[in-house]
């Protein structure tokens, strides 16, 4: 089976399907503005991979309902709600190489929007009828907004540990990922240790996806990637490519990286890349997104076979894969 997003969508096609049309629906409002910026973001081209996680893992598990539609549309909502924050926190103008909702409509309209969609994703929580999934989800939205925290505090921190680093992606990225696996499994009456399973796999993959993506910005294309190479460096975020480079450089090679996180911009970025790639670093973070995604692989054994659970195999490998 082909590792291509749109192979990975096949198996579940209508499943998809149905979440688009329920995502266009749920985005209704009486204010024009909130349609249009709601809209614009979840029409931007995402590959819309958590409400698809949500799917594939139901549908491991047996589950025969249509409330699993409703759980993928709404954590797509909650994913899209902190697209709009971060954009707006990270003053960024470009998302998946087209301009960003606060580029276009003013920083505080994206913010209330953003509320919006949070708003609804709860709104359609209730419909989906199950105390555990509230419990779970309104605990993974509490550590998404402590993880973005952490990741602006540590701005322009050239003192971060690779721990800390790590406590920071889990928490803005892989968090909600194993929410999407998780509650997929508890919907599905899934046993306690299958639950238990598909929230590690959603971790897992989350760490990977996003050690991937703080690769990228240090080797990837600005065109398929669609945004610059060096937007962590010039923003002053510490991501594990440069805290490996200053473990491993010299000391004047570290005190270079300090110093082009605490200033930002992109004036070293040259030199910065230099050190990244001469101490092995994109080597060493790929080879610590490889190892999570063998972890999130391994979850998958408590899974009975089905084509369902081959393409949540293959995302694991989509995920070391990505140029994007």
């Amino acid at each position: 089976m082909s590792t291509s997003p749109s192979a990975l969508h096949a198996v579940v096609a209508d499943d998809f399907e149905a979440v688009n049309q329920l995502i266009i629906r749920e985005c209704s409002s009486q204010v024009p503005l909130v349609e249009k910026i709601a809209h614009h973001i979840i029409d931007s081209g995402g590959k819309r991979l958590r409400p698809l996680l949500v799917l594939l893992s139901a549908r491991a598990l047996g589950y025969q309902g249509d409330k699993h539609l409703l759980l993928a549309a709404l954590i797509e909502f909650m994913h899209t709600s902190t697209l709009l924050h971060d954009d707006v926190v990270d003053e960024s103008s470009l998302r998946r190489g087209k301009p960003t909702a606060n580029s276009q409509w003013s920083n505080q309209s994206c913010v209330l929007v953003g509320d919006f969609l949070y708003s609804r994703s709860f709104e359609m929580m209730v419909r989906v009828g199950s105390m555990r999934i509230m419990e779970i989800l309104a605990k993974v939205t509490c550590v998404l907004a402590e993880g973005e925290v952490m990741q602006l505090t540590n701005v322009r921190n050239p003192k971060i540990t690779e721990q800390q680093y790590r406590q920071v992606i889990y928490a803005k990225t892989a968090k909600l990922f194993e929410g999407a696996t998780q509650t997929a499994a508890v919907l599905a009456e899934a046993t306690p240790e299958q639950q238990e399973a598909l929230r590690e796999y959603g971790a897992q993959l989350g760490l990977a996806f996003q050690l991937i993506d703080d690769l990228l910005d240090y080797e990837g294309d600005a065109a398929t990637m669609g945004k610059n190479v060096g937007d962590d460096l010039a923003e002053g975020k510490p991501t594990l490519p440069l805290i490996y480079a200053m473990q491993q450089g010299t000391e004047d090679e570290a005190l270079l990286i300090r110093q082009a996180i605490r200033k930002g911009g992109l004036e070293q970025l040259d030199q910065v890349l230099a050190i990244v790639r001469k101490t092995g670093a994109l080597d060493y973070t790929r080879e610590q997104a490889r190892l999570c995604s063998e972890k999130a692989k391994a979850c998958l054994e408590l899974l009975p076979p089905s084509p369902y659970r081959e393409t949540l195999v293959l995302l694991t490998d989509l995920a070391l894969g990505r140029k994007s």
